[in-house]
């Protein structure tokens, strides 16, 4: 295994910067070219078959078997001029990855002779094989058959030579499969409720549109060195590695000049991101060494999951390209910042408005205030579900580690709207305003400056912080599919929405007047929902101390977050509110419990294995060549100088012996904690038993190889080391 290690450094040397080809022409003559999108459609579709999508789109319909012919047959003409010989049905399944089945456009004509045909029931939909995906108990696996039905309001696009339609994924019995599915369901709710709030300031809004951004981060890590560390390439991350003398400390990395041969990375990503209309606008140098990060503008939310999705496709072929491979991983490195997948969330309606941006007036203020306030209580009451959905095992590793925020879900607004959240509940009196209290009120509301949307500043430690003229859901982790995390952010919105609505009409019903009730409502919410609000230190001991009196649940433990998916709030927001069925939600909870299982359970037998077979080998071997060498000094040198010489090398081979023999141990009971482990029948039972039974060896065998890592000749080490994995470039 040294040789791999010390071959991959020598081919390493060999590396040089891949030239790019750049397309001819600007950008916009390239921008979309692989999307069959509006323009598209416009060329290649009949003006009643571009109609119905159209309705489709904005109206939530369907489209008949007749139209959808039409629109097969013009997107199958556009496809096959662009190169495109297959198609395939492209959908998110509960594996965190996405999946598709290609088919090609041959088939038989009339009279047995071949063709490329596409018909409108193999567009609209298809019947993979759902066996082997995660469904949570919804479907056994001799109970093969799931649909794939298509998202009409995400366009096509080609990769390769492959027609790519997006779809959701369902089982023959109608239950979701899929992280699309519900995602669809919130974005619908979260419009539905928006719209009848903003009835209350605006008769023109008949539409509330969820926009997002993402902001990927990632590790590049050279192809070799990658290939040479079994533990990277099997679970994608390092379960060990002592710390380089210098990583992160100088904060040198950190928006520096981008290294050239991953400037090359970066450029031909970006036009090949462009080409598929993924709209990427921002690429630099995170904290960690060898850590970046790239960020598009923002798009509908459901369309800038599919691009997340599509992107971190993209981005690992087009590392091999370049001879390096990309970690996902929220922590693939000890001791240095892991990578989250900061997720930008905002409301926009059809008259143009963002509802998180302050208007110009008390009317577009208040209306800016409500749904800010809806939003902190929505975050308040749903704090467990939104931990939930973002707290993995991997991404365990990362929250709270200074680096990312903490466990605790608290929101950062600035002093601009907390001085004006304040002002509501100090003006606003139990009782019936009065005439020249309204008026104090709104001309107060009117004066939110516009500056607000660039003088909030910035606190990395707070999970969801107000950043302008949206909410940023920083927990998010870099591995995840971002759909899980925007439909309870989504869904939990729109059910306070109803709620805020129910009462504010109840008040108007005995007499209040509409503005009056709103302030009156506002006023208890934000009373209700304050201690969900903090600007100061996530990471600080003071603040765990201050949520516990705040009422703030600190969950760290992976498998009790996910229990709280099944908790009466968070039935309520999700089934209540109709994104999921209570099976659906019941089935999702145990892929969840699966899930952690499995990643536990491989990292310990890989960790195992490679404990056993390269390192401790390894460090016995350097302590027999310590031992033939203590041997020869005996017999050079006299019984005294013996002593004197041989002593330090004695304490190396009894430290070495200390740390073997750890290993050895360990690894024997961490292989039957795990034998006992699997023996659970019960998936809730099963993913605490390996939390609290398994988990614990990954650290505790790790320290003790770490040690050996210091020891061992560094010629002799089998495994590239953290200072050859993240100073490659």
């Amino acid at each position: 295994m040294a040789t791999l290690r010390f071959h991959a450094l020598d081919e390493l040397l060999t590396r040089a910067p891949k030239e790019v080809k750049l397309p001819s022409g600007n950008l916009t003559e390239y921008y979309a070219e692989k999307v069959f999108n509006t323009d598209s459609m416009r060329r290649y579709l009949s003006k009643e078959a571009f109609a119905a999508v159209e309705v489709a789109n904005l109206k939530g319909g369907t489209i008949n078997r007749k139209m959808a012919s039409g629109v097969a047959s013009g997107m199958k003409a556009w496809a096959i001029e662009k190169g495109a010989t297959h198609y395939t049905h492209w959908f998110q399944p509960l594996t965190d990855t996405t999946a598709e089945k290609h088919d090609g456009f041959i088939d038989y004509a009339d009279n047995g002779s071949i063709i490329e045909n596409f018909a409108g029931k193999l567009l609209v939909q298809q019947e993979p094989d759902a066996s082997s995906f995660p469904s949570g108990g919804i479907r056994q696996t001799f109970e093969a058959r799931g649909y794939t039905a298509w998202d009409t309001s995400s366009p096509a696009f080609i990769v390769g030579t492959t027609l790519c339609i997006p779809t959701v994924f369902i089982s023959y019995t109608g239950e979701a499969l899929d992280y699309k599915t519900p995602l669809l369901k919130a974005l619908a709710a979260v419009d539905e409720a928006a719209v009848a709030v903003c009835q209350y300031f605006d008769k023109n809004v008949t539409r509330v549109h969820t926009n997002m951004g993402w902001e990927q981060e990632y590790f590049l890590i050279d192809e070799a060195l990658f290939k040479a560390r079994p533990d990277l390439v099997l679970t994608g991350r390092t379960l060990m590695g002592h710390s380089s003398s210098k990583d992160q400390q100088l904060d040198d990395h950190y928006f520096g000049s981008i290294p050239e041969r991953v400037s090359s990375f970066m450029i031909d990503l970006e036009v090949e991101a462009h080409k598929l209309g993924i709209p990427v606008k921002t690429r630099h140098n995170e904290v960690a060494p060898s850590q970046y990060e790239l960020a598009p503008i923002f798009e509908e939310a459901n369309l800038a999951n599919d691009h997340n999705q599509l992107i971190m496709d993209l981005m690992k072929r087009i590392a091999r390209r370049h001879k390096f491979r990309v970690l996902f991983h929220e922590k693939p490195f000890a001791g240095i910042n892991g990578s989250g997948k900061h997720n930008n969330w905002s409301l926009g309606t059809n008259t143009g408005v963002v509802l998180y941006a302050p208007g110009k007036n008390p009317k577009t203020n208040l209306q800016f205030l409500t749904f800010v306030v809806n939003t902190l209580m929505a975050v308040y009451k749903n704090q467990d579900l939104l931990r939930a959905s973002i707290l993995t095992a991997s991404n365990s590793h990362r929250l709270g580690a200074n680096e990312a925020p903490p466990a605790i879900i608290s929101a950062f607004l600035g002093t601009e709207v907390s001085s004006m959240l304040d002002k509501i509940v100090a003006e606003v009196p139990d009782t019936k305003m009065t005439p020249d209290q309204k008026t104090a009120l709104k001309l107060g509301i009117g004066r939110i400056p516009e500056i607000i949307l660039d003088s909030t500043d910035r606190n990395r430690t707070s999970p969801f912080a107000f950043t302008g003229n949206r909410f940023e859901f920083r927990a998010v982790g870099s591995t995840a599919n971002v759909a899980a995390s925007t439909t309870v952010l989504s869904a939990a919105v729109a059910a306070q929405l109803r709620d805020f609505k129910t009462e504010v009409d109840g008040l108007i019903s005995k007499g209040t007047g509409k503005d009056e009730a709103i302030f009156q409502i506002l006023k208890k919410m934000i009373i209700e929902c304050a201690p969900i609000r903090f600007s100061g230190d996530g990471y600080s001991e003071d603040w765990k101390k201050e949520a516990v009196k705040r009422g703030l649940t600190n969950i760290t433990d992976v498998p009790e977050s996910i229990s709280k998916y099944l908790d009466p709030t968070a039935k309520r927001t999700l089934i209540e509110g109709g994104i999921l069925s209570e099976k659906e939600l019941e089935a999702r909870v145990e892929v969840e419990y699966e899930k952690f299982v499995y990643k536990i359970q491989i990292e310990s037998r890989v960790l195992g294995d490679l404990a056993i077979n390269h390192i401790v080998p390894t460090a016995v071997h350097y302590q027999t060549r310590l031992i033939q060498n203590t041997q020869g000094l005996k017999e050079i040198f006299g019984e005294e100088e013996y002593k004197e010489m041989a002593a330090s090398r004695l304490d190396l081979i009894r430290e070495i012996s200390h740390h073997t023999s750890a290993i050895k141990d360990m690894r024997a009971d961490m292989i039957q904690a795990r034998k006992e482990c699997n023996k659970l029948p019960d998936g809730k039972e099963k993913a605490e038993a390996y939390n609290t039974k398994v988990r614990h060896f990954l650290d505790e065998i790790r320290y003790h190889i770490d040690k050996l890592e210091l020891i061992v000749d560094d010629e002799m080490w089998p495994l590239p080391k953290y200072r050859e994995l993240l100073f490659n470039c």
